[in-house]
C-alpha cells in the first residue's frame, strides 16, 4: 500500500493514508464511521488499488454488498490479484445470489489462492449451500484435509466452528458438541462463541456478573427512591396538618373576628385581685 501511495503528491498521500488508518482502526468497532473515512479516501484517490480495497471492506462491513463487490472488482482489475475472490463470492451471497457464489467456487481463480484463501472459499461455498437449503451438501463441502488436521492454523477455529454449526443444524448434536469442543481448543483468541454453544448444548446457563451488579445497583436506587418518597409523604402530611390547624382560624369564616390592633393596648395595667378582696366581693 505504501508503494501505491508514493504515486500521489506528498500532501495528498498523507491525507489518504490518515483516512485509511482510521478505516483499519474503526472497521470492527464502528463500521459506519470506518465507511465514512473510506469514502473520503476514495474521493481523494480512487485510482489507488489499496483505496478501492479498503472502501470495499468498509462497505462489506456495513452490509453494502453491491458497493463492496464493485470496489473489490475494481481492485482486482488494477492489481490482477485473486486474493479478494472469496470475499467477492461472499458478497454474492449477501446479495441473495448463492448460486453465483457456488459458481465462483469452481472457477480457476480458486486454484491460484493460497491455503488460507482456499479455506475461506470453502467456507463461503458451504454457506452458499446452506443458503440454498442443502445442509448435507454444506457438511460435505467443509470436510477436507484442513478440517481433519490436528495442526492449528489461523483458519482452523473458523473452519471447525462452521462444521460444528452445520452438524447442529442437521440435528447431529453429539457430533456438533465434539467439534465445538475442538473449535475451543483451536480458538485461543476467542474469535468464536464456541464456549457458549457448548454450554447451550449441555444446558449450562452462565450468570453475567456485570448484569447482576447492575441489577443490584438498580435495586439500591429503587430503595433510595422509595425512602425519598416516604420522606416526601411525611412532609406532605405535616403540611396538611399545619394547614388544617390554620383553617381553624380561617379569615373567611364568618365567626372569625380578628382583633383590631387599635383595640389592644399593650400598656394596659394588669390588676391582680387578692384573695381577701375576692371574698369581699
Amino acid at each position: 500500500m505504501r508503494q501505491e501511495l508514493l504515486s500521489l503528491p506528498k500532501g495528498l498521500a498523507e491525507e489518504v493514508s490518515r483516512n485509511l488508518v482510521m478505516v483499519a482502526r474503526l472497521i470492527d468497532e464502528d463500521p459506519e464511521q470506518a465507511y465514512a473515512y473510506a469514502r473520503i479516501a476514495l474521493r481523494l484517490a480512487s485510482r489507488v488499488a489499496a483505496v478501492r480495497e479498503a472502501a470495499g471492506f468498509a462497505a462489506y462491513a456495513t452490509q453494502k454488498y453491491s458497493e463492496a463487490l464493485a470496489e473489490f472488482r475494481a481492485s482486482k482489475r488494477m492489481t490482477g490479484s485473486v486474493e479478494l475472490w472469496p470475499v467477492m463470492a461472499d458478497c454474492e451471497r449477501g446479495l441473495g445470489r448463492p448460486e453465483r457464489a457456488l459458481a465462483m467456487a469452481g472457477e480457476p481463480e480458486v486454484q491460484k489462492l493460497d491455503k488460507a484463501g482456499q479455506v475461506e472459499m470453502r467456507l463461503v461455498a458451504a454457506g452458499a449451500r446452506r443458503d440454498m437449503g442443502e445442509l448435507d451438501a454444506a457438511i460435505v463441502t467443509l470436510q477436507s484435509p484442513e478440517l481433519a488436521s490436528n495442526s492449528v492454523q489461523p483458519w482452523t477455529a473458523r473452519l471447525r466452528y462452521a462444521y460444528a454449526d452445520a452438524l447442529l443444524a442437521a440435528g447431529r448434536e453429539d457430533e456438533a458438541r465434539e467439534w465445538f469442543a475442538k473449535t475451543l481448543e483451536a480458538d485461543k483468541d476467542g474469535a468464536t462463541d464456541a464456549s457458549d454453544r457448548l454450554a447451550e448444548i449441555d444446558g449450562v446457563e452462565f450468570v453475567d456478573a456485570a448484569a447482576v451488579e447492575e441489577e443490584e445497583a438498580d435495586l439500591a436506587d429503587d430503595l433510595d427512591d422509595a425512602d425519598d418518597e416516604d420522606e416526601d409523604e411525611d412532609e406532605v402530611a405535616a403540611a396538611e396538618r399545619a394547614a388544617d390547624q390554620a383553617e381553624y382560624y380561617d379569615e373567611d369564616d364568618e365567626e372569625y373576628e380578628p382583633l383590631d390592633e387599635a383595640d389592644v393596648d399593650v400598656t394596659d395595667e394588669i390588676v391582680v385581685v387578692e384573695d381577701d378582696e375576692r371574698d369581699k366581693a
